[in-house]
């Protein structure tokens, strides 16, 4: 099998992304290094060199894309460089008559909707016949139908997810020009042979529509997921990257080991 390794060069690399490396290099498959660099406005240069050197730092070898590929511009892991291959998948919806222009922006939805989940907004389809154009300026949006995806998590077991209840039609691309992460992820862990997907359950509910994305592309069989449990700050607070005292910088700089940086988490 081949899983994958994603963090996003939006801030250092914390104790979450240690436990996240701890159950994809344990897991006996075959590790795929992605930076998921599709945010331009808050991704710097410096955060993913960072990335790089900690991972090295904590012995973390990935079998495809090694770090050294990434300082020596010579892979195609991030991705900012996989432009054609997110044009290709934006034509594919396009002739199926699934993509829309969308310029709602979030204030006007969330006075329109009702919330069906404190943590989400449901988008209630109001461009979907507008005839707006696919041009910059505008979002990009993908009509999803009523339906259930099933899929079974490794650890937590059966779910269902209906994305229509759920989100409502996915932003693919937003207004500034950024490919969003539920459309990046779902074509690259298609399009690199992703079967295996760990993260934490916080991404859970991102599933479903990820599933439904990645068959209208064309995969037959979905990726399997398993999604562990996260750190927490504090009941009902995740780890930040702006938590400096878990940052791997920062726990290398008080001079903790490798070893010492892996056993705070694998009690988790």
């Amino acid at each position: 099998m081949r899983t994958r390794f994603a963090p996003a060069p939006t801030g250092w690399l914390h104790l979450g992304h240690v436990l996240n490396a701890e159950y994809v290099w344990q897991a006996g498959a075959e590790v795929l290094l992605r930076i998921e660099d599709h945010d331009r406005e808050r991704c710097r240069p410096e955060y993913e060199s960072g990335i790089l050197d900690d991972l090295d730092w904590l012995g973390y070898r990935p079998d495809i894309f090694h770090t050294d590929a990434f300082r020596a511009g010579v892979c195609d892991g991030r991705q900012s460089d996989r432009e054609s291959v997110y044009r290709e998948a934006v034509d594919i919806l396009e002739r199926q008559g699934r993509l829309y222009a969308c310029d709602c922006r979030r204030a006007t939805i969330e006075e329109r909707t009702v919330r069906r989940s404190p943590s989400e907004l449901c988008y209630d389809g109001y461009c979907r016949d507008r005839g707006l154009p696919l041009t910059d300026g505008y979002g990009w949006r993908v009509r999803m139908d009523p339906g259930v995806e099933h899929f079974v998590d490794r650890r937590l077991g059966a779910q269902a997810q209906d994305p229509s209840i759920q989100c409502g039609d996915v932003l693919i691309r937003d207004r500034l020009g950024n490919w969003t992460y539920q459309f990046a992820v779902s074509v690259d862990d298609f399009r690199q042979g992703i079967d295996l997907v760990i993260r934490g359950e916080d991404l859970l509910s991102s599933t479903g529509r990820q599933i439904r994305l990645a068959r209208l592309l064309g995969r037959e069989r979905p990726a399997a997921f398993l999604h562990h449990a996260l750190i927490m700050q504090s009941p009902g607070q995740k780890l930040s990257k702006s938590d400096a005292a878990t940052g791997i910088r920062d726990l290398r700089g008080r001079g903790l080991t490798p070893a010492d940086v892996k056993n705070l988490v694998r009690t988790v």
